[in-house]
C-alpha cells in the first residue's frame, strides 16, 4: 500500500475523472483500490478536496468532480498523455514501462513545457497503449466494433486496439504474454474457468479474466 503523502491531489482528481469516463460510479472504496491507499487516507483526502471545492460527495456516497476539480483533473490527464507519447515517440521507451514513469513526471511539467509538448505532438493522438487522453466507456468502444478479449470468439483473429493502463504490473504481464498494442492475435479457446488461450507471434499464452478484460480488440482484416 502506498504512503498517503505520496498520493497527490492531482492523482485523486485524475482517478475520479478516469473512473467517470469508464462509466463507474466513484465511491471512496474505488479510490482506495485504484490508488492503492488505505480507506482512512481516502477519507482525509476527500475532506481536503471538498474543503477546497474540487469535489462533492452526494448523499448516495458518490464522489463527483466540481468544475474546478474537472479542469485540474483534465490538465493532469493531458500531461500524463503527452509525457507517455514523448517517452515513446521521442525517446523510444518501451510501451509497457512508460505509464509508471509518466505518473511520476506528470506533476513536474510546467505550463510552458506542456505547451511545447502539445505543439510537438498534438493533442489528438493515442498513447502507446492505444488510449486517448481520457479512457472511453465500454459502450463507446463497442459502437466502433471493439470488444474485450474475454468476449472474443474461438478460432478468430483480432488486432489489439488498446490496453487498460492503470496497473503497471498488468502492462508488464501482458507484454511478457506477447500482447502488444496493434498486434494481431488469434483466440484459440475460451475456457470454462474463464481463462482464454491465445496465439501471438511469440507463441501461445493463457490469460485469466482480469487480464483478458483489460485488452480491447477489433476483428482483424484479411
Amino acid at each position: 500500500m502506498k504512503d498517503a503523502l505520496h498520493v497527490s491531489k492531482e492523482n485523486y482528481l485524475k482517478a475520479i475523472l478516469e473512473a467517470e469516463a469508464e462509466g463507474h460510479d466513484v465511491i471512496p472504496a474505488t479510490l482506495a483500490h485504484w490508488l492503492e491507499v488505505s480507506a482512512p487516507a481516502v477519507t482525509m483526502a476527500l475532506k481536503r478536496l471538498k474543503r477546497d471545492e474540487y469535489v462533492k460527495v452526494g448523499a448516495d456516497g458518490i464522489v463527483r468532480l466540481t468544475a474546478k476539480g474537472r479542469e485540474t483533473a483534465y490538465r493532469t490527464a493531458l500531461r500524463h498523455h503527452l509525457i507517455e507519447r514523448m517517452l515513446s515517440e521521442i525517446f523510444g521507451m518501451e510501451w509497457h514501462a512508460i505509464h509508471e514513469e509518466a505518473e511520476r513526471l506528470e506533476h513536474a511539467v510546467s505550463p510552458t513545457f506542456e505547451a511545447r509538448l502539445l505543439e510537438k505532438l498534438g493533442g489528438e493522438g493515442s498513447c502507446p497503449h492505444g488510449n486517448a487522453v481520457l479512457p472511453e466507456s465500454p459502450k463507446k468502444k463497442q459502437k466502433r466494433g471493439e470488444l474485450r478479449l474475454s468476449e472474443a470468439e474461438d478460432g478468430k483473429s483480432y488486432t489489439v486496439v488498446s490496453l487498460q493502463e492503470r496497473d503497471p504490473k498488468l502492462l508488464l504481464f501482458l507484454h511478457r504474454a506477447g500482447i502488444n498494442p496493434r498486434l494481431k492475435v488469434r483466440v484459440i479457446r475460451q475456457n470454462y474457468d474463464q481463462t482464454v488461450v491465445i496465439e501471438t507471434p511469440t507463441g501461445e499464452a493463457i490469460l485469466g479474466r482480469p487480464a483478458a478484460e483489460a485488452v480491447w480488440l477489433k476483428a482483424a482484416k484479411g
